[in-house]
């Protein structure tokens, strides 16, 4: 087996077919050849995982760094990332591997270096930074993730986030979009959060302040810490170096799409 098939495994490509926009004809005919999509892909998943910059892109995957990162360009801007994770979070749906009896929410700041969705990052002496903000099922598969600046306030992310959750497929009855509870930290301990959730028949589980010890706030929690240190796992996300907030949003979503699609394989 080649690493374009140990990056892009058979069930993987099959549903990156179904959800990738059709390569563009040229009306006149001729040009060169277009690289394979599958070995394009592999070599994207190659520099979310490593965290090496386009330009020391390896040879091996038979395509220039300049076409790697056109292609990531243009199926960004399509949205392929997040269609991805979609299909992924169905299929899991489906086969009953989500657990929607609680979900978690949290962020993670990284430090950046310029760009959109950027902000003084007040926990690291006020450099400039982005967060990821992530909810995951009760086992630690992210169900919704975006960005931010660093300086924007973990409780402005929750309702965004919980509307950013896609309807997804059941083992049995319809699809669904709503967990039975909601756990998250001190930071999102807001009336309003309270009253939004409860509206939307879920159940708030938030640590009050100045109430809630400190020893037993990772009870239920500690699943998103896992879940972020497996988004850990893809180094392009330690540091943030794309200047496009929708390039960084593409890494976080490989990312994301790369640990469900591993439980889909279980």
């Amino acid at each position: 087996m080649g690493i374009v098939e140990r990056l892009v495994p058979d069930r993987l490509w099959e549903i990156f077919q179904d959800v990738a926009p059709e390569p563009p004809v040229r009306a006149q005919g001729g040009g060169r050849r277009r690289c394979d999509d599958r070995a394009v892909l592999a070599a994207i998943i190659f520099v979310a995982m490593s965290g090496c910059t386009w330009r020391q892109l390896p040879p091996v995957f038979g395509a220039s760094w300049q076409t790697v990162h056109r292609r990531f360009t243009d199926w960004s801007t399509a949205r392929v990332w997040a269609k991805l994770h979609r299909v992924v979070l169905d299929r899991l749906g489906a086969n009953g591997k989500l657990d929607w009896s609680r979900c978690v929410i949290d962020s993670v700041s990284v430090r950046a270096v310029k760009g959109a969705l950027t902000g003084p990052n007040p926990t690291d002496r006020g450099k400039l930074g982005s967060k990821v903000h992530v909810i995951c099922d009760r086992n630690g598969l992210s169900i919704s993730v975006g960005i931010s600046g660093a300086n924007l306030h973990d409780s402005q992310a929750l309702i965004p986030l919980m509307r950013g959750i896609p309807s997804i497929r059941s083992r049995y009855g319809p699809r669904r979009r709503r967990p039975a509870k909601l756990h998250a930290d001190k930071a999102y301990d807001f009336a309003h959060l309270r009253s939004w959730l409860r509206r939307g028949q879920i159940v708030p589980r938030i640590a009050r302040c100045g109430e809630e010890s400190f020893s037993r706030l990772g009870r239920h929690r500690w699943v998103v810490e896992r879940t972020m240190s497996w988004l850990n796992g893809c180094r392009r996300l330690h540091r943030r170096y794309e200047r496009k907030a929708e390039h960084f949003l593409a890494f976080v979503g490989i990312a994301s799409t790369l640990i469900c699609c591993r439980r889909c394989t279980n």
